[in-house]
């Protein structure tokens, strides 16, 4: 009999803890095929290796998940296009460089960062106090 209130309790927690997972996520528009070979350049450029997406990723540049409504389009093109002190230039064409602003658009559509702003310095990168 113990068993039945344990599960049913699980279950309620389960679903509880989904709720609270998702209630902040909105349905985003299928991808384009533009958004997707955004993505692919997103991957076959590595950008993980020091950017976030939704807190997810490296940690030496800063998360990206809504930098289009943030920074807006011109100025992901000019630290795409031309680098930073610590951002290498990428050499992708129009067509590549629309593709990628426009994966991040989508990206941004879907979700906030849940990163908080007192923990990235003002070089890009995180820096969180331990306890």
């Amino acid at each position: 009999m113990w068993m039945r209130y344990a599960l049913a309790a699980l279950s309620v927690c389960f679903v509880a803890g989904s709720w609270f997972a998702y209630r902040g996520a909105s349905t985003n528009a299928p991808a384009s095929n533009q958004v997707r070979q955004g993505m692919r350049l997103w991957q076959g450029n590595n950008c993980t290796a020091c950017h976030q997406l939704y807190g997810l990723g490296g940690y030496m540049g800063p998360d990206l998940t809504n930098v289009h409504s943030d920074k807006g389009e011109a100025r992901i093109r000019t630290f795409v296009r031309y680098g930073t002190g610590r951002m290498p230039a990428h050499a992708m064409s129009d067509a590549e460089l629309d593709a990628l602003v426009a994966f991040l658009g989508w990206v941004d559509r879907s979700g906030r960062s849940r990163v908080p702003q007192e923990a990235v310095h003002w070089t890009g990168t995180y820096h969180f106090e331990q306890p």
